[in-house]
């Protein structure tokens, strides 16, 4: 059909390491979003919780993983032990908690504990 073959012409198109940079340009802005957007702020996320967890002292209510909620009777490096009810005493590890309420903080509005 056609006479003469068609040769691609490379007159603008970029070659060697221009190309390679092109090709992966995308990669690193997708990588630069996921940081911004997810891998920092759970950074900062896990930082904040690690110094509230070593912040813990003795009277303030902490909530467990697990859900008990209770209040620090004594603290000690890696266990804390929570009073859940009175005479009811547990050792929990530090890590496990996953709240703590200083012993200042204001009870909430429908509490009828008082």
């Amino acid at each position: 059909m056609f006479t003469s073959p068609a040769y691609a012409q490379a007159a603008g198109a970029p070659t060697g390491g221009e190309a390679a940079l092109i090709q992966f340009l995308p990669l690193i802005f997708i990588f630069v979003i996921f940081y911004f957007l997810m891998i920092r702020p759970q950074q900062r996320r896990l930082k904040a919780h690690r110094a509230m967890i070593d912040a813990v002292k003795k009277g303030d209510t902490v909530v467990t993983g697990g859900g008990l909620i209770g209040r620090v009777t004594r603290v000690q490096d890696t266990e804390v032990e929570i009073e859940l009810a009175p005479n009811t005493r547990v050792r929990v590890v530090k890590g496990t908690l996953s709240e703590v309420r200083p012993s200042g903080a204001p009870a909430a509005a429908n509490d009828s504990t008082k």
